[in-house]
């Protein structure tokens, strides 16, 4: 064996045990890299809602739950009823400063903060649920939301709808107009308005202030959502009329707020869990309403004798037209819901004409 070939395969030798101890370098960089923990965030979540109130309350906890195991518990939520971190109707303020980084409400509640919030919400003789959903995913609608909604450095989102809410309950009749002055009605956002202008006094509360109130005589009147909610909250104790005529909410969406330094600092992957949680329990909260809703109806009526009652039709047309008189007073009075209202007004336009030719003959022929 000459010494070239004796050196060739010295060289030879060494860039095996070169290249093995890369190896073994490589192995040991990535063990270690498998050894570290991903790094876990724990956010809070305020709400507006008692806690595990059915479907507006557990809403959140959905959320909360889909988060968790989508992350690997790299994301955890807590969430928190109204008045357990924050009091229902400071859930914006919490969120929009940091206290907390998410909350669950409806965006009517913010109506002084930002006039156009009620368009994302609900508005008397507005969208139904799948068209405002339609809006604000296919339509331009989120967009504006976030707009709407970045001064105050708060992300939107769809966070479920509870469906077509019924008018309310009565501890009178409601024969005409003239039942409405001075009725004290507990009922948010532009709907509390239209009232107002017909002569009612409006009254805010959360959900937990209602009943009291009600069986009290603090007021005479409330909407809350429909029979879902109105059963549980027991509404039939201390009223004898509900009136089931749709005008005030058709389709009420609630909303996630999110923080937006909070989701900012996110990998971009929980932040696309964030968005798809939200967008999951925003279609199954309907579809718990639309489930639970006549069964509960039932129970009010054969159970507990509730009395059903229709709003007169001269009394829906009056409210209509007074409903047509706020929203372009509102749109005068500022530009953010002026420009808000076009793109709903368009669509709502655009959807309701398909939907007269489809889905409204459907019903009448069934």
């Amino acid at each position: 064996m000459n010494k070239t070939t004796i050196f060739a395969r010295l060289a030879s030798v060494l860039l095996m045990t070169s290249a093995l101890f890369a190896c073994g370098d490589k192995q040991a960089d990535n063990s270690q890299a498998a050894a570290t923990p991903a790094k876990t965030y724990q956010w809070k979540m305020a709400t507006s809602w008692p806690k595990n109130f059915p479907g507006l309350g557990m809403a959140p906890e959905k959320f909360a739950n889909y988060v968790n195991e989508m992350s690997g518990g790299r994301l955890t939520v807590k969430v928190y009823g109204a008045g357990e971190l924050v009091p229902g109707f400071e859930v914006f303020d919490a969120v929009s400063q940091g206290t907390v980084q998410m909350g669950h409400s409806g965006s009517y509640y913010w109506k002084g903060k930002i006039p156009s919030s009620p368009l994302f919400g609900a508005i008397p003789f507005g969208m139904t649920a799948t068209e405002l959903n339609a809006w604000l995913h296919y339509g331009g609608g989120l967009a504006l939301w976030q707009e709407m909604y970045k001064p105050f450095g708060i992300i939107p989102m769809a966070g479920g709808n509870s469906g077509a809410q019924f008018a309310g309950w009565f501890k009178k009749e409601i024969n005409s107009m003239d039942d409405l002055k001075g009725l004290k009605m507990r009922i948010p956002g532009l709907a509390g308005e239209v009232l107002k202008r017909a002569g009612a006094v409006p009254v805010t509360l959360t959900g937990g202030e209602i009943f009291p109130a009600l069986q009290s005589g603090a007021i005479d009147a409330t909407e809350w959502v429909g029979p879902y909610n109105d059963l549980a909250f027991g509404f039939y104790q201390a009223s004898d009329y509900y009136y089931y005529s749709i005008w005030h909410e058709p389709g009420t969406g609630l909303e996630f707020l999110i923080n937006e330094q909070a989701f900012n600092e996110l990998p971009k992957d929980l932040q696309k869990i964030v968005e798809v949680a939200a967008r999951a329990v925003n279609e199954s909260t309907l579809d718990e309403y639309n489930a639970r809703n006549n069964n509960a109806l039932k129970a009010l009526v054969e159970k507990h004798q509730v009395q059903l009652r229709a709003l007169p039709a001269p009394v829906l047309s009056e409210l209509k037209k007074i409903t047509a008189e706020v929203m372009a007073e509102q749109a005068a009075a500022d530009p953010g819901f002026a420009k808000v209202w076009q793109s709903y007004s368009e669509f709502h336009d655009s959807i309701r004409e398909y939907h007269d030719l489809t889905l409204k003959q459907y019903y009448q022929n069934r």
